[in-house]
């Protein structure tokens, strides 16, 4: 990229990200993105979506991204296919550096970085990531068909996993360590009218181990109401939430519990000037593809009053 001092550089490709890069493109800002390693973010891999305005038809991540993905492009966002490293946000002018070692600078930077799924940290797990142990069922549920599942967790994303791979698998487990859900009532509804079928729910129950024969996993010891339960399966998908993508700001940025702080100067600055963030990683309550592009769009509009004033 030629060497000059940009505008906007925003980070992440999530509805965030596209949606901040729309509105600083119809600012005309001539905003670059960089997508960073999960083209499209999480919601590019939830196999249908029932909760967008407007989209009653319950379109699929990808296809949902690929469309606001093209909305900035065709005003004229520019892509860098990279991963930001490291970065030097505290000065006026902001440098990011690449893992191509390219590095870019900027008067503002919009942080859209977004979360990543996290495990139950049990013994074992790390041997069987990949082997049995996943975080993403329309990533690897094909891999499983006909075969005997478990989806650990209570939210609307452990829901939604046990829905996909119903349709796909033998027998699914809903694995839950307590007996009410975070998740959305219609979720949990439709999931319940699969008792009957191939769904089954196992509550007040914790996975203390995972077991195999070092190379596969075979199945999981639970910790049931305080009983020990071996249950033989072919494969475990975690769905505990998410981690906010922070890691590389901890030194420039005031973070709370690995989320970044936001409400200084606009709502969502940082605490650095210029630098603001939305969606995921600035948020651990609402967690929604709405709300996140509804804060890209604030991040936009701050960055572009900002950039006015400065």
């Amino acid at each position: 990229m030629e060497n000059k001092i940009l505008n906007t550089v925003i980070i992440g490709s999530g509805p965030a990200g596209y949606t901040a890069a729309i509105y600083c493109s119809r600012a005309m800002l001539n905003p670059v993105l960089i997508t960073g390693a999960d083209f499209g973010g999480q919601l590019a891999t939830t196999p249908e979506i029932e909760n967008w305005p407007g989209r009653s038809d319950s379109p699929d991540g990808a296809s949902l991204m690929d469309s606001l993905f093209n909305h900035a492009k065709k005003l004229g966002t520019q892509f860098v296919y990279d991963t930001v490293v490291s970065c030097s946000l505290k000065g006026e002018i902001k440098t990011l550096t690449l893992s191509s070692g390219e590095q870019l600078q900027c008067k503002s930077v919009i942080i859209c970085t977004g979360a990543k799924a996290k495990y139950l940290e049990c013994k074992n797990e790390d041997l069987y990531k990949g082997h049995g142990v996943s975080a993403c069922a329309t990533c690897d549920g094909f891999f499983f068909r006909n075969k005997t599942v478990a989806v650990v967790g209570g939210g609307s994303a452990a829901f939604t996993e046990a829905l996909y791979l119903s349709s796909l698998c033998k027998k699914v487990y809903l694995i839950h360590r307590r007996d009410s859900f975070r998740a959305e009532k219609a979720l949990v509804d439709k999931l319940k009218a699969l008792t009957d079928k191939n769904v089954q729910f196992i509550l007040n129950a914790k996975v203390d181990e995972y077991t195999g024969d070092g190379g596969t996993l075979k199945g999981i010891i639970l910790d049931v109401d305080t009983n020990k339960q071996k249950l033989s399966l072919d494969g475990v998908f975690v769905a505990v939430g998410h981690k906010a993508s922070t890691e590389i700001f901890k030194n420039d940025l005031e973070l709370e519990n690995g989320i970044i702080k936001t409400g200084y100067s606009y709502a969502t600055s940082t605490s650095c000037s210029g630098v603001f963030a939305a969606g995921d990683c600035a948020d651990d309550t609402y967690r929604q593809a709405i709300t996140s592009a509804g804060t890209g769009c604030m991040a936009a509009l701050d960055a572009v009053s900002y950039l006015e004033k400065h």
